[in-house]
């Protein structure tokens, strides 16, 4: 016994000591930890002057006092920085990290499967990026994981559905992509799963769709596809379930395990079939039920029981039939959206009292007929009420009761305005921002002061197709917010007030089609904001007035069919350089000669002069408008012949020359215009033969009678034969030629029956392109329009970003981001649009890359008045593009020093090689420039604007015989490469081309379209002072070095300023190189890349 305890004791005198000291060590290595870990992060808040850690803000100790482990750090939104140091895996004592709200960088590193007591995980709301490491799932005792909102990439790793613990995964808003693993939901412990905003395909795994525990389920905004596994629908536990704006398909599973404690459902945006199941009804529990943007069928089950339903949207679906009328008295409704259908049937008089609690009601675009019941004005709730495009009819009722209304839409109906009560009744609706009343038939004149009492908040107005009569009231100059005013076809007389020049914030004004009389109110000119004017169809007299010039912005201005006279004002016209859709003055009495500086329009769509009185000839500068594809010239008393620089109208469709006095011969590039589709050049005095070539072989496009002088070198048409002087000498040849002339038509007739099959085929393809275009959306994450209008602020003018051709750029924030986004709208309107849009959706789909401006997200629908709306969401860039850094006034190129021009040319370069060699098809962007460089908060350089992108299938640099071809010169003059200009392929060596010249513009500061001495151009320019490049470099590049000149220094002799002379020598030599005139002459993007790579690593080996 005593032998016992002598050696109990001497167990203990050792084991003790070693116990102790093993956890000193431990707890000395959780300083040390600490220390690296407020060394690495920034962490401003630990006193590390207090030797016990475990009073520092955030930490959380256990163990003895004298040897305390950290087991957890709680430390949200402290402004952390940096990437998560490894030292962080030496707190081997963790259960709980919690960082989240702050700008933590860089991956997640492996080494943070060694915790393996770790049971909570946030880093959520960070800037993290990588991949998430397969190492987590060492992590065995894992709670909770929340990663979202960081930039991870990569798949999911498979193994976290081993983490039998795990109660709540949340990998929401990343870059995630690939499938959702097969194993993940086979966690017993499984409750909540949101991995929605990532690049997620494939289906619904089986696993997580049984899962027994799985309470809430979040999948929305993916590119997930396939059937809805019918057991997520029938599980016993779940709550919520997420997964709209995906690509599913098939039909709504019926829901047959009851009582459910599903409570919210949404099924928006995807390809769903079939009817909404009516076991739907049974969901008691249910408060939102949305399954808008399908193609779901059939009636609207009977809904009832649904007592505490709050949001049903059943809206953008094909569904039929009546309402049933249980729908109006769910009590707690307060979104009931049902646009887009085929519904029928009254609205019942009760509704505004049944639905007492209504928010929003949404029944656009159905066949709803009956009087407004006069009882929704006691909907005191109500914001958003939308009954636009039905059969409604009947006096428009009070809305007096309506306080809270933001956007009143009734447009497209047969209302009738009684006594004006209901325009008067506006006044108390003090939130009131948007009014559509257009396409119905109201009556008389707006109410004395009715106009004056709008609220002060209003931006959109629309009273356009009615019959309202009288004059403008003045008052309408207290609308001092309003951006968007259409009052056109309706009868409205007098004056054009000049008061609507204080309208500050206009954007568009509509008064076309009325009874104005009168100038043009100078004040319009005030209007500095405005991008489209329409007073066309009125009794306007009068020139134009000089200070429209003040209107810098418009895109579209028409002032057609009126009475306007005097010469057209030349100096008006280059002010508007930004017209771009439309410029129509026909059908006046303008005079004089067609005024040279039209020709500065260059963005311009179409162009029309006719039925004027206009003299002289056409002017040649015309020709510089190469992106017309309109243009009418007709019924006026020009002369003279077509200019030869019309030649580079070559994406033109339209082209009217008739009723004009018009001489020589028919030009016969008229010939190569492959987009021609009609042409009219008849009642001039032409005279010579007839083109037989192009459009001029389909007689239905072309009308050339009237011309008496005009003759045929083929009988194939009724003009007279040309005459020829052949001689005896040439006769011998005639039947030759004939032979072979035969043959021609053979040769032709086989070629068309070819063509013939390629052409059906081709619209076979591109009807299935149009009918499957939904599914290109599907592949970003989408939106409404109203999700896209409240982003930007209604499309306010002041978040106007950049303006194009296509389209208009907007900032903006979409609702519960905190980052801003660049919204760009398309101009559906504008001949190419829908191209472009549909161009950049290809081009943008499935490609990823640091220097591309990424697409976030993507919006295909219609705007509040039926018309077609798309646009795309990006990333915005904060610090603006290329342009504004060369060449904005305010810069002064201070800050594009070498170094920077460097990492720019090195940024392009990545880019470009990255879309030529690594897609597949490989991707043209076609419109590279300056203003399409942008760059974000660190000044790397992305590329923007796919709009004229092309995808080359069977691409080779040697044959590029199945290369997307172009109907003349797409891109921006000066960096459009030379063989685009004479009907070449698109091909990769155009975007070096413009790569080439942006490299020179960097350097040099000088654009290409600006004016050098003896005629040069800018390459001609660099390559005459190579010798002497410090007389042509920007000044802010090289710094001040005497009497040194560039020469090649010996190894030795590698100084600062020596090396930069070299490297700005070798980036102006490869400028020189890509910019030359012969495509096959031009490097690669892959050996350009190499090049300023290696220009790169030489400076900043010396400059570092």
């Amino acid at each position: 016994m005593a032998c016992a305890l002598v050696l109990a004791i001497l167990v203990s005198s050792v084991l003790h000591p070693l116990s102790l000291t093993t956890l000193a060590d431990e707890s000395d290595n959780n300083r040390d930890a600490l220390l690296c870990l407020k060394s690495r992060l920034s962490i401003t808040t630990w006193n590390t002057t207090s030797p016990d850690f475990c009073t520092w803000r955030g930490v959380s100790c256990t163990g003895k006092p004298q040897l305390p482990l950290v087991v957890a750090l709680d430390m949200e939104a402290q402004g952390l920085t940096g990437e998560i140091p490894l030292c962080m895996s030496n707190l081997t004592s963790l259960v709980r990290i919690h960082l989240p709200n702050n700008q933590l960088s860089g991956h997640l590193p492996p080494e943070i499967g060694r915790l393996s007591g770790l049971r909570y995980l946030n880093l959520s709301s960070n800037a993290l990026s990588g991949e998430i490491p397969e190492s987590l799932s060492l992590c065995s005792s894992l709670d909770v994981l929340a990663l979202s909102n960081n930039s991870v990439g990569g798949v999911i790793p498979p193994l976290l559905g081993t983490l039998h613990n795990l109660s709540s995964l949340d990998l929401s808003s990343n870059k995630l992509s690939g499938e959702i693993p097969p194993l993940l939901g086979s966690s017993p412990a499984l409750e909540s799963v949101s991995l929605a905003n990532n690049f997620l395909e494939g289906e619904i795994p089986l696993f997580l769709a049984n899962c027994s525990s799985l309470r809430y389920l979040s999948l929305q905004n993916n590119s997930l596809s396939g059937a809805i596994p019918a057991a997520l629908f029938n599980s016993s536990t779940i709550t919520e379930i997420h997964v709209s704006m995906n690509n599913l398909s098939g039909s709504i599973p019926p829901f047959t395990n009851f009582p459910s404690k599903l409570n919210y459902l949404d099924l928006t945006g995807n390809s769903l079939t079939g009817t909404v199941p009516p076991s739907v009804g049974n969901l008691t529990r249910l408060a939102g039920l949305l399954i808008a943007q399908n193609q779901l069928q059939g009636n609207i089950p009977d809904l009832s029981k649904l007592s505490g339903l709050q949001f049903l949207d059943l809206s953008y679906n094909n569904l039929s039939g009546i309402v049933p009328p249980s729908i109006y008295s769910l009590p707690l409704l307060s979104f009931l959206g049902l646009a887009n259908n085929n519904l029928r049937g009254t609205l019942p008089s009760d509704m505004g009292n049944t639905l007492s609690n209504i928010n929003s009601l949404i029944m656009s675009n159905n066949h709803f007929e009956g009087d407004i019941p006069a009882s929704l004005a006691n909907a005191s709730s109500m914001e958003f009420l939308y009954l636009g495009n039905n059969l409604l009819s009947g006096v428009v009722p009070s809305f007096s009761s309506m306080t809270n209304l933001q956007v009143l839409m009734l447009y497209s109906n047969q209302l009738e305005a009684g006594d004006w009560t209901f325009f008067s009744s506006l006044a108390n609706c003090t939130q009131l921002l948007k009014v559509n009343l257009g396409g119905n038939k109201l009556h008389g004149n707006l109410p004395p002061g009715s106009v004056a009492t709008l609220p002060k908040s209003m931006v959109n107005l629309i009273l356009r197709s009615n019959y309202i009569s009288g004059t403008i009231p003045l008052e309408i100059g207290n609308l001092s917010k309003t951006s968007l005013l259409y009052l056109d076809n309706n009868i409205f007389t007098g004056p054009i007030p000049s008061i609507l020049g204080q309208l500050s914030k206009l954007v568009v004004l509509s008064l076309s089609r009325n009874k104005f009389s009168g100038e043009i109110p100078p004040s319009i000119g005030n209007l500095n904001q405005l991008t489209e004017l329409y007073l066309q169809e009125n009794e306007l007299i009068g020139s134009i007035p000089t200070s429209l010039a003040g209107c810098q912005k418009l895109v579209a201005l028409n002032l057609s069919s009126n009475g306007l006279n005097g010469s057209i004002n030349g100096r008006v016209f280059s002010k508007l350089n930004q017209l771009s859709w439309l410029l129509d003055l026909s059908h006046n009495q303008f005079t004089g000669s067609i005024p040279l500086e039209i020709g500065s329009l260059i963005n311009l769509g179409s162009l029309n002069l006719s039925h004027n009185k206009l003299r002289g000839k056409i002017p040649s500068a015309l020709g510089a408008c190469i992106r017309l594809e309109a243009l009418n010239l007709d019924r006026n008393l020009l002369e003279g012949s077509i200019p030869e620089s019309l030649a580079s109208l070559k994406g033109v469709k339209a082209l009217d020359f008739s009723q004009n006095n018009l001489s020589g011969t028919i030009p016969e590039f008229l010939e190569t215009f492959t987009s021609l589709q009609y042409l009219n050049m008849s009642f001039n005095n032409f005279e010579g033969p007839v083109p037989i070539g192009g459009a001029f072989a389909n007689t239905s496009s072309v009308s050339v009678q009237g011309n008496a002088l005009i003759c045929s070198n083929v009988q194939v048409n009724d003009f007279p034969r040309c005459s020829t002087s052949a001689s005896q000498r040439k006769r011998k040849f005639i039947v030759p030629l004939l032979a072979a002339l035969l043959a021609v038509v053979a040769l032709a007739l086989i070629l068309g029956l070819v063509f013939l099959v390629f052409h059906i085929l081709r619209k076979k393809k591109r009807r299935r392109s149009s009918q499957s275009i939904d599914h290109t959306y599907g592949e970003f994450k989408r939106l409404t329009y109203n999700d896209v209008s409240k982003a930007t602020n209604g499309f306010s003018p002041t978040n106007i970003v950049g303006s194009g051709q296509f389209g208009i750029v907007y900032k903006g924030q979409l609702d519960g981001k905190d980052s801003l986004v660049a919204v760009k709208v398309f101009k559906l309107n504008q001949y190419g649009a829908l191209d472009s849009f549909i161009a950049e959706c290809k081009a943008l789909r499935n490609i990823r890359h640091r220097n591309l401006v990424s697409v976030i997200t993507a919006c295909s629908t219609y705007d509040l008045m039926g018309n077609e709306f798309k646009a795309l969401v990006f990333e915005y860039m904060a610090n603006g593009s290329l342009e504004n850094r060369l060449h904005a006034k305010i810069q002064k190129n201070a800050d594009l020093s070498l170094g920077t021009v460097i990492c720019i040319a090195v940024d392009i370069a990545s880019a470009l090689e990255y879309l030529h060699n690594q897609c597949i098809p490989p991707v043209v962007h076609c419109d590279l420039k300056p203003s399409n460089i942008l760059f974000d908060d660190e000044d790397t350089a992305y590329v923007c604007d796919f709009g004229l992108a092309r995808l080359i299938h069977g691409y080779s640099s040697e044959a590029q015989s199945n290369s997307t071809s172009i109907s003349g010169p797409r891109g921006t003059i000066g960096y459009i490469a030379p063989e685009y200009g004479m009907g070449s392929q698109i091909s990769t060596e155009g975007d070096v081309y413009s790569y080439g010249i942006i490299l020179l513009e960097m350097l040099t500061g000088k654009r290409p379209t600006d004016a050098f001495s003896d005629g040069l151009t800018l390459q001609k320019y660099v390559d005459a002072s190579l010798s002497e490049i410090e007389h042509i470099l920007h000044p802010s590049l090289m710094p001040k070095t005497g009497d040194q000149h560039t020469v090649t220094p010996k190894i030795e002799e590698y100084k600062p300023t020596t090396v930069m002379h070299i490297c700005a020598l070798q980036l102006l030599k490869l400028g020189l190189l890509c910019s030359v005139e012969s495509p096959k002459d031009r490097p690669s993007m892959h050996e350009i890349y190499s090049e300023v790579m290696a220009v790169k690593e030489a400076f900043f080996s010396v400059n570092s």
